[in-house]
C-alpha cells in the first residue's frame, strides 16, 4: 500500500555538519574543492533550492567553521551531543526547524560531504514529492537510498526518535516503496578519508 502524502510546498533545509571528521583528522567541512570549501559548495545549493530556510546544524569545530563559511541568511544550530552520533545532528535540525519556521511541510536532509550536490538535484527532490506524493524523496546511488532526501513532517516524530549512529536511511529502507527517488549517481562520492580527498582533488 502506497501512503499518499500531501506535496510538500513549504520545506526546510537541514545541512548535517556537526561531526569532526576523525578519520581525516582536520574538519572536512572546510577542505575545499573548485573554488570553494565543501561546506560552502552544499549552503550554495541550499539557497539555490526551493526552499523557505536553511539550517545549519553544527558541533565539532563550530566557531573555526563560522569563520571561514558564508553564513548570510542561514541560521545557525548548536547541536552539543554531537559526539554520540548522526542522530543528534538530524534531532536537533528536525527540531530547530520547526521553531525557526512553523509552517514548514517537510525537511530536506544534506550532507556537507557530497560535493556534487547542486540546486537542480534537491528540486528534483522537492518535484518528486509533490508528483508522487510519497513520505520521501531520496537519492539513488549505488542501489542505495539516501541523502540528500526530503522528508513530509508526518516524518519528523519518527526522526526525533532516531539515536546514536543511525541516520535518515534507517527509515528510508523501512518504508520501501512510499520512497520517491531521484538517481544522482555522483551521491556516492563523499569524503570520509584523505584518500578520498585526493581523488577528488
Amino acid at each position: 500500500m502506497v501512503s499518499r502524502m500531501s506535496p510538500i510546498t513549504h520545506c526546510g533545509a537541514i545541512i548535517l555538519a556537526a561531526g569532526k571528521s576523525a578519520r581525516i583528522g582536520l574538519p572536512k567541512q572546510l577542505l575545499r574543492f573548485a573554488g570553494k570549501t565543501l561546506l560552502q559548495h552544499t549552503i550554495d545549493a541550499a539557497k539555490g533550492a526551493n526552499v523557505q530556510a536553511i539550517l545549519l546544524v553544527l558541533g565539532a569545530n563550530k566557531e573555526l567553521i563560522i569563520s571561514q563559511t558564508d553564513l548570510k541568511g542561514i541560521h545557525v544550530i548548536e547541536n552539543q551531543d554531537w559526539q554520540t552520533g548522526m542522530a543528534s545532528s538530524i534531532v536537533s535540525g528536525i527540531s530547530a526547524l520547526e521553531d525557526v519556521d512553523p509552517l514548514a511541510d517537510g525537511a530536506l536532509l544534506m550532507v556537507c560531504d557530497q560535493p556534487f550536490v547542486t540546486s537542480a538535484l534537491l528540486n528534483e527532490l522537492i518535484a518528486a514529492q509533490q508528483k508522487s506524493r510519497k513520505p520521501f524523496a531520496a537519492s539513488k546511488y549505488d542501489d542505495i537510498l539516501g541523502v540528500p532526501a526530503l522528508f513530509h513532517k508526518s516524518i519528523f516524530d519518527e526522526l526525533i526518535g532516531l539515536k546514536g549512529d543511525h541516520g535518515a536511511r534507517k527509515i528510508i529502507e523501512r518504508y520501501g516503496e512510499n520512497v520517491a527517488f531521484v538517481d544522482f549517481p555522483e551521491g556516492s562520492i563523499d569524503i570520509d578519508t584523505m584518500s578520498e580527498y585526493e581523488k577528488l582533488k
